[in-house]
């Protein structure tokens, strides 16, 4: 008798494939009722429904695993995280709540600029166990996939220790990472009356030296009336892929600063925020190709009004992303799923979207094309629910119906 072919084969479930050409029952998760899935060499190797597999599942996989019920989907994706800083910001947050504003906070030594001189005072090792006890609740709600920016060191060595510490995450945590270099957040103080001279510091330092060490995935930067101009952005951008880096942008979140189009311009993965993104930003998008990634954390912790223009997103076509933003500041949410709710019961977006939103979207916005759908051929990294359909991932507040994940295969045991 022949070996078995498989690694793995997981039986009596259902499967939200999240693929838009395969649903079984014509909804839009591209479900499969009593499917099965199979896995080899850390891909996924076999889907569909039990009764079409080709033999006896002991014959068929060393290890059978019985779902009694649960939904399997892909692993889900958070596309874009701050995790990597030093310090908190709560004192911050009660503050506003109190009254102050945020720029008397600045002033009076608050702000980004807070957590900049904190993430510079820290070590390595003491941002990565930070960084590692904010990941862990995503990692209970079934993220599989996760991105880092770095951003609060705003100067050479600072940056390239936060991108190191991105870099380890996935030695004391099993999760796969990108690290992405967001240098051009803020102006430090040392460029305060100098604006040019961390930019050239930015294009002819910092992203060399990440590239050379291979610590970024990607650039990003904050195009906004706060942060950083259009021109400024471009300058970063041709600098980045320069030295073979994808770019992404933090655009038009409080302003329309035509940030969604100057990201198309560059083939940006995805333009984020996006609230105040025009009709003219919006089709530079989708002829690039560019996804969409909300972020509504930012925008209830801010108390925005202005919402990303989600119709005009729908009617183009453009992939729609999900992400926390976790961050000391503006986000400090550690619940993917608590994003999902917050995606359609803020934003108006439907609970298939909003799964698509942190699956298939997310892996897009990361560049990544081997996650985010279960397909063959694909990497096998799974979330397993105790659930009854999957809009529950988006429905319920509070608590994770999350049963286990898997990644590339394997059977994920969180130390």
């Amino acid at each position: 008798m022949a070996a078995p072919a498989w690694d793995t084969l997981w039986l009596d479930g259902h499967l939200a494939t999240l693929a838009p050409d395969r649903a079984d029952s014509g909804d839009a998760y591209g479900s499969l009722a009593d499917g099965a899935l199979a896995a080899r060499d850390g891909r996924i190797a076999w889907i569909g429904r039990r009764a079409d597999l080709p033999g006896r599942p002991e014959d068929l996989a060393r290890r059978v695993v019985q779902l009694d019920g649960r939904w399997i989907t892909p692993g889900l994706i958070d596309c874009h995280t701050h995790l990597v800083f030093g310090g908190e910001r709560i004192d911050e947050w009660e503050r506003r709540l109190n009254g102050e504003s945020y720029a008397d906070i600045a002033r009076s030594g608050g702000g980004i600029g807070r957590t900049v001189r904190l993430t510079r005072a820290a070590d390595e090792d003491a941002l990565l166990a930070g960084a590692a006890a904010r990941l862990r609740p995503l990692l209970a709600e079934g993220v599989t996939t996760v991105e880092v920016k770095s951003g609060y060191g705003l100067e050479l060595e600072a940056e390239l220790k936060m991108l190191r510490v991105a870099r380890r995450l996935d030695a004391v945590l099993p999760v796969s990472v990108r690290a992405t270099l967001l240098a051009a957040h803020a102006l430090p103080p040392e460029f305060a009356r100098d604006r040019a001279g961390y930019i050239t510091l930015i294009c002819e330092q910092i992203i060399p030296a990440a590239a050379a060490e291979g610590l970024a995935d990607a650039v990003d930067a904050f195009c906004e009336t706060i942060a950083f101009t259009p021109e400024e952005t471009a300058r970063v951008f041709t600098t980045a892929q320069a030295h073979g880096l994808p770019v992404k942008l933090h655009a038009d979140q409080l302003a329309d600063s035509g940030g969604a189009a100057l990201a198309a311009r560059f083939g940006a993965l995805s333009a984020d925020h996006i609230e105040y993104a025009d009709a003219a930003g919006l089709d530079a998008m989708a002829a690039a190709g560019t996804v969409a990634v909300l972020l509504p954390g930012a925008f209830y912790l801010l108390r925005e009004t202005r919402m990303p223009p989600v119709a005009g997103l729908r009617a183009r076509s453009i992939p729609m992303a999900l992400s926390t933003d976790l961050n000391p500041g503006t986000s400090p949410m550690r619940s993917l799923l608590l994003t999902l709710n917050m995606g359609c019961t803020l934003f108006g977006l439907t609970p298939a979207e909003a799964l698509a939103g942190v699956t298939r979207h997310a892996a897009r916005a990361l560049g990544l094309t081997d996650r985010g759908m279960l397909a063959p051929g694909l990497r096998c990294d799974l979330a397993l629910w105790e659930i009854e359909r999957p809009a529950e991932l988006a429905y319920w507040l509070g608590g994770s119906r999350c049963s286990g994940a898997v990644l590339a295969g394997v059977d994920r045991v969180l130390p």
